[in-house]
């Protein structure tokens, strides 16, 4: 008997320096920049009866893919070239009529795009689509019925796609996926029987395996490698019990987990393996937000019997080389750094340091070059930075500051290069915009106003002697 569900429908600098005003355009550095402050609207997803609310954006093969619901179709996997084009458009009607197909899990892999659905036949299975009515097609019927194998977890691993699923025999284990439905097939069986071992958390590591927690009999969840010919190696176990294990991450050729507790003394156990047996690298009392730049591995997080609240920290596998950044608040309330994202060799950040509010602060990984980057809405208060997001050397979030609400914004990481895009809903209303990805040569993003619910918005972004280049 089946017993999961599907899911429901994402330089040190010496100073802060000054930010440019609106109708300012200081993003003059060499590469990519947007071609102006205002983004558009994408024609082609109307609204229909309620909110157009888009999906999960995901960068295909020189188009966006991504799932929408018209109020006509239900939820369907639909495409744009964005400002330029063929435009914006369904794709393909997987379940005809109202309901929709419900696309989930949007995978990248080469020039084409895994995702589960449900065509109304075959319950929910793998799809495949190269952004064209004709390339979308099921992959393989893995467990024939109206439900489906439910596939999730998907991950690509050396041009192949690596996903969880389930079949009557051998309940939900590993497969794997060339796209093509003899080359998608059970990759091993490790948990003999029809209950199946549910692995999750697939990483590619830097060594090129896969890495992933699966239970074992029940009462164990094990940290695995395999590298898709061999059997799967056990590298690490806890008890199922008061706990889990989370957020891996690949930082060069070591890969980096959380085991994590949640009893009256909750703790979350920093611990990494290069392959082999994994290691512990340090105990915390809260960890998240794991970003890997230049080696290291970076984090918010709060040390094992610790009174300074959390702050940012560092580590390169090793408990002597883990050490906090910067005590950025002095205290025990801490900084509470968050939405860590990296730009070239600098880390950013949003961060409350008591004084200016949660702005966006920058760390080059040492204390000296960790420091606020840019004071976007004066105060106590502050603009409390979301969705950092670096493509093509720029860094695109969202920011909350007096009378325009939360809008888009943009930098390129220069002094001064801190700028507001277009407001996209006018006035102290806020868009709330978010899912920043490039494709082709706009940025898409997800933003909503009143009058019109959340919509795709595409935002024109070139390498910056093509901006008055209207050929693509």
């Amino acid at each position: 008997m089946r017993c999961w569900r599907p899911f429901s429908i994402v330089l040190a600098l010496l100073s802060a320096p000054a930010l440019a005003q609106p109708g300012e355009s200081p993003l003059d550095a060499s590469g990519w920049k947007p071609c102006g402050s205002a983004a558009s609207p994408l024609a082609g997803v109307p609204p229909g009866e309620g909110d157009s609310e888009p999906g999960r954006l995901v960068r295909g093969d020189r188009v966006l893919l991504f799932v929408s619901d018209d109020g006509v179709h239900g939820l369907e996997p639909w495409v744009s070239t964005g400002t330029g084009g063929r435009g914006t458009s369904l794709i393909k009607e997987l379940r005809p009529g109202p309901e929709g197909s419900e696309p989930t899990f949007l995978t990248p892999v080469g020039d084409r795009v895994f995702f589960v659905a449900d065509d109304g036949v075959h319950g929910r299975e793998l799809w495949v689509s190269d952004g064209s009515s004709g390339g979308t097609r099921l992959v393989k019927d893995i467990w024939p019925g109206e439900d489906g194998s439910y596939p999730r977890s998907l991950a690509e691993v050396g041009g192949l796609l690596f996903f969880a699923a389930g079949d009557a025999e051998h309940g939900r284990e590993l497969w794997r996926s060339d796209g093509t439905p003899e080359g998608t097939f059970l990759v091993e069986d490790l948990e003999p029987g029809p209950e199946g071992s549910s692995p999750y958390l697939l990483t590619r590591g830097g060594d090129g395996a896969l890495y992933f927690v699966s239970n074992f009999q029940g009462f164990f969840m094990r940290l695995m490698r395999t590298d898709g010919k061999s059997r799967a190696v056990e590298l690490f176990r806890r008890s199922s019990e008061g706990g889990g294990l989370e957020s891996l991450l690949a930082v060069g050729n070591k890969v980096f987990f959380v085991s994590s507790t949640v009893h009256d003394d909750a703790m979350a156990e920093l611990r990494m393996t290069s392959g082999g047996a994994a290691v512990l690298v340090a105990s915390f009392h809260t960890l998240h937000d794991l970003v890997g730049m230049g080696g290291r591995l970076y984090f918010s997080a709060t040390g094992e019997g610790d009174s300074m609240g959390e702050e940012l920290w560092r580590s390169d596998g090793t408990r002597k080389g883990t050490l906090r950044v910067k005590d950025l608040r002095p205290g025990a309330e801490g900084s509470s750094p968050s939405g860590l994202a990296v730009l070239g060799r600098r880390l950013f950040f949003s961060a409350d340091d008591g004084v200016n509010g949660r702005e966006l602060w920058m760390s080059d990984g040492t204390a000296s070059g960790t420091l606020l980057f840019a004071d976007v809405a004066p105060g106590a208060q502050g603009s409390a930075p979301e969705g950092m997001t670096a493509l093509q050397g720029q860094l695109f979030f969202s920011a909350e500051t007096p009378g325009r609400g939360r809008e888009p914004w943009v930098s390129s990481g220069a002094p001064g290069s801190v700028t507001p895009l277009d407001e996209l809903a006018p006035g102290p209303e806020s868009s709330n915009p978010g899912g920043f990805v490039r494709s082709g040569w706009d940025v898409f993003f997800l933003a909503g106003d009143e009058a019109h619910g959340r919509r795709l918005w595409a935002l024109p972004f070139r390498p910056a002697h093509s901006c008055d280049d209207d050929a693509r």
